[in-house]
């Protein structure tokens, strides 16, 4: 029977210096791609690229499960690799991935490439500056602690004093300077390039917490169950994930809106997500 992984918080929603690489991404070896040869009939004759025929998408490789690289050291995988290489296919593109710290990602938007599909939430301040697809994915705010931890955290307000860690630049980190900046509470934070840096100074005991995405926190506790637990998970406000694109290539949006409207449709995005956030019991 299969079911939600126990700790798994995102939910789908069915309404609708930087590395390159290049490839179709980490579709299931099971399902029988079609690797651009999708019949299209998305018009994109007013979409601007940075390079002809190929969607250019930026990311940051190292926050499973939405985007990772895989053991060959070269191949990205992940949730988000599969959904902007399925939009790719039905655009009638070939994909391409460039590694891109998430500090300063979104400045590179239509310099270095089309748009970012990386675990993006949008904001109201992201959306003075950028647009945004139809959201395909839901999360929620997470406190993650060592299994054996003593804490207990019931809200945010429950880390006064303590030094949590978060990925630079992300919803988490502007929450919690939120919450420091008005008094709201006393807290250090840590503030790292990359997440898997936030949980193993938690291993590490260089911190009490970690806070980041939902579905982040979910990958990290299903792969290392004898280590860290949720300790508290935000649900009174969702957060949604979409593609982020530039300001002036309202036809791009257009096209990539309809490809995942197509493919909430037929039910790929719902099989993209099973692969990524569903396990076997």
């Amino acid at each position: 029977m299969r079911k939600l992984k126990k700790l798994m918080a995102a939910a789908l929603i069915f309404t609708m210096g930087a590395a390159v690489i290049t490839g179709c991404g980490s579709q299931k070896e099971d399902k029988d791609k079609k690797n651009n040869n999708t019949e299209t009939t998305i018009d994109i004759s007013d979409v601007k690229l940075v390079n002809d025929g190929v969607l250019t998408v930026g990311a940051e490789m190292s926050y499973p499960p939405f985007e990772d690289i895989a053991e060959d050291g070269t191949t990205p995988v992940g949730f988000d690799v599969d959904i902007a290489t399925e939009v790719a296919d039905r655009l009638g593109l070939e994909v391409k991935f460039i590694n891109t710290a998430w500090d300063g990602i979104f400045a590179a938007i239509d310099k270095n490439y089309d748009c970012v599909c990386s675990a993006v939430t949008i904001t109201p301040q992201r959306k003075e500056e950028m647009i945004f697809s139809t959201p395909y994915i839901k999360n929620y705010q997470s406190v993650v602690v060592l299994k054996d931890s003593d804490l207990e955290i019931s809200s945010f307000n429950d880390l006064e004093g303590k030094t949590i860690a978060v990925q630079k630049e992300t919803t988490s980190d502007i929450l919690m300077s939120d919450y420091k900046s008005t008094g709201t509470i006393n807290v250090e934070i840590v503030a790292n390039e990359k997440i898997p840096n936030c949980f193993t100074q938690l291993e590490n005991k260089e911190i009490d917490a970690v806070v980041c995405d939902s579905s982040v926190a979910d990958s990290f506790l299903n792969r290392n169950k004898d280590k860290y637990r949720l300790e508290f998970q935000d649900d009174s406000e969702a957060e949604e994930f979409a593609i982020a694109i530039g300001m002036e290539n309202q036809a791009l949006q257009t096209a990539i809106n309809e490809a995942l409207e197509d493919m909430e449709e037929e039910g790929v995005i719902k099989e993209i997500f099973d692969h990524w956030f569903v396990t076997e019991e």
